[in-house]
């Protein structure tokens, strides 16, 4: 009758409103320090949450800087992955997703964005509820907005006055030129770094050995990057140190890959390629030469500085760069007449 039809509906409505998630989104201007966390914390945060911040520098020109309270555990990963409870930071300026984390082993480290807005998103389903969740102070970093005050930028200016010219605004060419000599004459990553961003050198060391993120399906998987694995200093030494045979040549990267528009470091990289001499070429060959006879590609990981479109400040990454290997030689006639 009506009595049990409305018991029916009022049971399908509670059913329905505990499955469903309460999504709320805030946005926040941030010109000082500040605070967010998840609901409750740091006591259990409640069920079928899903909560949106978008923070928002009050000055353009700057960034943001986000730190985790060292108190944070969320419901652990399922085959490593961040499935179900999660906190994720993304860099609505690039698209891209800077982390998810979830479990509770260890706190995330400080992250900072590209420009001046960041997203954080908290999820949780209608399981397992942990403590205490998460708790995230944000503050503002300075950016770089003209290229006038940028250490790249006075290097090229020194150079022109140190031979006479007149000081002008560097072209690209120019500025990669006469900085990028600066730049490879490091003898450390740390250093380079210092000397690009010296007021926030670590952050951007920490953010360059970052985990790179995958999607898999709709959560995130990511191989670990330790430092101890790609060591950028380790790979400056070998070009300095080189020599062994079959013979180790150091290469430009700028002109073994004619880029122009960027520098990278370690500016040279250590490969593989015929050289020396052929005393055993027979003695009806005017001339031998070592030339490969098997060539590979071999990718190395390097830090690359490059302008952002529109002058919005330096981009430095990690990226592989292709170099061609030399893996067999042999003597070849270059001209058989006597």
């Amino acid at each position: 009758g009506p009595v049990f039809f409305f018991f029916y509906l009022l049971t399908c409505a509670i059913h329905l409103h505990k499955y469903s998630f309460q999504t709320q989104e805030k946005v926040v201007s941030v010109g000082a320090e500040g605070v967010l966390h998840s609901p409750n914390f740091p006591h259990i945060y409640p069920r079928n949450t899903k909560l949106v911040w978008r923070l928002v520098a009050a000055n353009e020109n700057s960034r943001i800087k986000l730190t985790f309270d060292e108190r944070f555990g969320l419901e652990d990963p399922e085959d490593g992955l961040c499935k179900y409870d999660y906190v994720e930071i993304e860099d609505p300026v690039e698209g891209k997703i800077l982390g998810r984390w979830c479990g509770s082993q260890s706190f995330p480290g400080p992250q900072v964005s590209k420009g001046s807005q960041v997203l954080i998103r908290f999820t949780s389903d209608e399981y397992f509820p942990s403590a205490p969740g998460f708790s995230i102070r944000y503050s503002l970093l300075p950016q770089v907005t003209s290229s006038r005050s940028h250490p790249l930028l006075h290097a090229a200016s020194t150079e022109q006055s140190r031979h006479g010219g007149s000081v002008h605004s560097p072209t690209i060419p120019e500025l990669w030129t006469h900085g990028g000599r600066v730049v490879s004459g490091f003898s450390t990553v740390e250093e380079v770094m210092k000397y690009l961003e010296p007021d926030h050198w670590q952050l951007d060391i920490e953010d360059l050995y970052k985990p790179t993120w995958h999607m898999l399906g709709k959560a995130f998987l990511y191989p670990k990057k330790p430092r101890g694995v790609v060591d950028l200093n380790q790979l400056r030494e070998e070009v300095r140190l080189y020599s062994c045979t079959p013979r180790n040549f150091s290469v430009s990267l700028r002109e073994e890959l004619r880029r122009t528009d960027v520098v990278f470091w370690p500016s040279c990289l250590l490969v593989q390629r015929c050289g020396g001499n052929c005393p055993c070429c027979s003695n009806r060959c005017y001339e031998c030469q070592c030339q490969p006879v098997r060539v590979t590609k071999k990718y190395h990981e390097v830090l690359m500085l490059k302008y952002k479109a529109g002058g919005k400040g330096l981009q430095k990454l990690l990226t592989d760069v292709p170099l061609e290997h030399h893996e067999e030689c042999s003597c070849v006639c270059k001209d058989n007449s006597d």
